[in-house]
């Protein structure tokens, strides 16, 4: 006689043992993540300014935005820009840096720690450390180019540079991608470079058909994060330019601290708040349909062929 085989479902017992060891972090949700998210929902359709009591105001905060807030666009414009000046170089930087930092060079844990430093470092003291080596008047920048005779520029006194001035800044910070790609790159199999080599591939051809392949996981991965990041840019802006001069540095999240903390108009920065929650995710959203094109997964590739 066959045996049969009944499958037993867990015990209220080892039940109510996996929910006691799960909760909390269920409760630190709610509290801190969850609730907080509704309740800045709620406000979005509100006026209130912590004092006065909770007005209805419907969708007059999001209308408002749009329609009658000329900061709102200028907010958009300087973070968009931003983005294109820093996160693409950005990501070309920490990859040419971690390809040399691949190499067989004498101190190589020595340079791999210089160039991952600025990533740990507090963001206020590289934004005060920075003030000072682009100050058009003592700065090092403007210096060093006195040197060859060239007159430097105003940097973040000046509205043509404030911007490209940040994002200088956030190149010299990619040391977090960095380290990401060095992991991915000593994970590449160097049978795969032998077998280019045999072909007859040059460093061009390697680097084009074999490693940005096979660590393109990792190109999708810090493309996403550094997205979000960059449209979550602040702190640099508040403690170097405060949005200034002419508003040219005036980004998304320090339009919003500003309508939050200096006006205390906390439905409408509520309102600015899931605007950009909406903006990241539908970028979000780009970025991961488009990277079926171009992001290669090795196990995907074995599962089609089995």
């Amino acid at each position: 006689m066959a045996n049969s085989v009944t499958a037993r479902g867990p015990s209220r017992r080892e039940a109510f043992t996996a929910y006691a060891l799960i909760s909390p972090w269920l409760v630190g949700f709610v509290v801190f993540t969850a609730g907080p998210m509704i309740v800045s929902l709620a406000l979005s359709f509100t006026e209130y300014n912590v004092v006065s009591p909770v007005v209805w105001r419907g969708t007059s905060n999001y209308t408002n935005a749009f329609f009658g807030d000329p900061l709102f666009w200028q907010s958009i414009k300087v973070t968009f820009v931003y983005a294109a000046l820093s996160l693409i170089p950005g990501l070309v930087v920490g990859l040419a840096v971690a390809l040399l930092l691949n190499l067989s060079i004498p101190w190589l844990s020595v340079w791999r720690a210089i160039y991952y430093l600025p990533s740990v470092i507090s963001g206020v003291a590289v934004a005060v450390l920075w003030q000072y080596v682009l100050n058009p008047r003592f700065g090092i920048v403007n210096w060093a180019l006195s040197l060859v005779g060239i007159k430097g520029p105003g940097w973040l006194a000046d509205p043509n540079w404030a911007l490209p001035s940040l994002a200088l800044m956030s190149l010299w910070a990619a040391g977090g991608a960095m380290v990401l790609y060095l992991a991915a790159l000593q994970g590449v199999p160097t049978a795969l470079y032998d077998a280019a080599k045999v072909d007859g591939a040059n460093a061009y051809h390697r680097l084009r058909f074999v490693t940005l392949p096979m660590i393109s996981p990792v190109i999708f991965f810090n493309l996403v994060m550094g997205t979000i990041a960059t449209f979550q840019y602040f702190t640099n802006a508040y403690v170097m330019t405060g949005g200034g001069p002419n508003n040219a540095t005036l980004f998304y999240n320090l339009h919003l601290y500003n309508h939050a903390f200096r006006y205390f108009r906390m439905g409408y920065a509520a309102a600015l708040a899931w605007v950009l929650f909406v903006i990241i995710l539908l970028l979000t959203l780009v970025i991961f349909r488009s990277s079926t094109a171009w992001v290669y997964y090795e196990g995907q590739l074995k599962a089609g062929r089995s």
